[in-house]
């Protein structure tokens, strides 16, 4: 029996987890896939808006500010890279009354150090903008951080501080039997909890109807991205967004903490909650409207393109509610990523006003040591490592540097990672420009070896992605 089940281990469910796992509760994580960040929170801009664009009054703008306030000292602590590197929403002259409204709703949020800015003080920002743009919002909280990464460290805190998380954990129903849940996962495993949070993203308003609350849906919103090379990383130092429309935020183009350039998304509503396929349409928006914003963008220096899918709720507003015993946390699309701290502190508030939390625990540990440290050593310290073990000196990923030590380590560490693509969102393996080519089935053996199993028997990202189907030279 569990104190508490959390469905989906996307950053806004690994961010309560990690709030309820300091306390003498018995906390367990479930999600459908094969490693946590498998949605929405693997696929997305990666920026901590400051809290604009919100309506005033929304749970977005609230969550979203407050969490933007908490994310530099969340990151901190769980050793997640995050750069405060600022926003820019910028708008041709017949814009300016939009630009203008944008700030005035920023200030009604709360939002700090917001500034408008002409069109000679926008270009000496940033000299590769569209030069006819002439007006911007400059936001100087906004941010930007890695959402997998954070995901990945926050779910191992909750972990190491005693969180059990069971994979590949399809929910089919939730019962109410005297006085807690038992759901019941599609091969018929049972978990028994008292309380229950809803954070399963796109599949929230299936799992609330489950627990008798069909007040809302949900729609997966598809938006398509592209990444440039790192040699592209400073052609902007700002996040820049156009003018929002209705389906969000627009095609944003901004540099990552790992130093590559991102453009994207698209919008489009979609109805398959699976389907995220990219598409030469999508790519042609991407193109066509990003260069709005940043002219001569290198798009002959993509390395990938991905889709996410965002949950975009009926509301048009987050849903967080509590009703007998389940917290609903539905259509947390953007800015879910901002709001995902501010969101964990307040579902635990709601606990610890039911007493359901009582003491932290004595041993609780906040603190988290970063998956990227062995990296950002200087060569003196990486030869003591090296010293002591030499697998930290043989290199696998030549595009990003990865050695085998750091491999082994993503192997063992909460949440340990358990296929090809859950290596990669740990360690950056595979994610330089041959894209795993050379490094692939070097890391699949290594995979191989630490779990225990047949080299054929590794996949990309579990649930019968194949990798490998049969030996050719008989048995080894």
């Amino acid at each position: 029996m569990f104190d508490i089940a959390i469905i989906g281990a996307g950053v806004v469910g690994g961010m309560v987890a990690r709030a309820l796992a300091k306390y003498n509760v018995r906390v367990c994580i479930l999600d459908k896939e094969s490693d946590v960040a498998m949605g929405a929170t693997k696929a997305n801009s990666a920026i901590v808006h400051a809290g604009f664009d919100a309506k005033e009054g929304s749970l977005k703008a609230r969550f979203n500010v407050r969490g933007s306030e908490m994310m530099e000292t969340v990151t901190r602590e769980l050793g997640v890279k995050y750069k405060r590197n600022q926003s820019l929403v910028v708008g041709f002259e017949h814009e300016r009354e939009e630009v203008e409204a944008i700030y005035k709703r920023g200030l009604a949020n709360g939002v700090k150090w917001l500034e408008l800015l002409d069109k000679e003080a926008l270009h000496a920002l940033e000299p590769n903008l569209n030069k006819d743009l002439t007006c911007a919002l400059l936001a100087k909280t906004g941010a930007i951080v890695c959402p997998y990464e954070l995901c990945i460290a926050a779910v191992g805190n909750a972990m190491d501080n005693g969180a059990e998380l069971v994979l590949d954990f399809e929910v089919a129903s939730i019962d109410k039997k005297d006085g807690s849940y038992v759901i019941k996962a599609a091969d018929g495993r049972e978990i028994e909890t008292r309380y229950l949070v809803n954070s399963a993203g796109v599949y929230s308003d299936k799992i609330a109807a489950m627990t008798g609350d069909a007040d809302f849906s949900v729609t997966p919103r598809r938006g398509e991205y592209m990444l440039l090379d790192k040699e592209c990383g400073n052609f902007t130092e700002r996040t820049i967004f156009h003018t929002p429309t209705k389906m969000g935020k627009g095609i944003l183009v901004s540099p990552t903490v790992d130093g590559n350039l991102l453009l994207g998304p698209t919008a489009t509503d979609i109805e398959d909650k699976e389907d995220t396929s990219t598409t030469p349409e999508g790519f042609a928006t991407l193109f066509d409207k990003a260069s709005d914003n940043v002219a001569n963008i290198p798009v002959n220096k993509v390395l990938t393109s991905f889709c996410g899918l965002r949950a975009t709720g009926s509301t048009g507003d987050f849903i967080v509610k509590e009703r007998d015993g389940v917290v609903t946390l539905g259509g947390i699309e953007s800015p879910g990523l901002s709001s995902a701290p501010a969101i964990a502190e307040y579902v635990e508030e709601i606990f610890a006003n039911k007493g359901v939390l009582g003491e932290v625990k004595k041993d609780y540990v906040a603190t988290r040591k970063p998956a990227h440290y062995f990296r950002e050593l200087s060569m003196v310290e990486k030869n003591v490592i090296i010293s002591k073990d030499p697998a930290y000196g043989r290199i696998v990923c030549r595009c990003e540097g990865i050695t085998e030590g750091e491999i082994v380590e993503a192997l063992r560490t909460n949440p340990v990672a358990r296929d090809l693509d859950g290596v990669k969102r740990r360690t950056r393996s595979g994610m330089g420009r041959c894209q795993g080519g050379f490094c692939s089935p070097t890391v699949v053996e290594l995979i191989a070896r630490e779990r225990g199993i047949p080299f054929e028997s590794v996949t990309k990202f579990g649930k019968g992605s194949v990798i490998n189907y049969g030996r050719t030279k008989g048995d080894k």
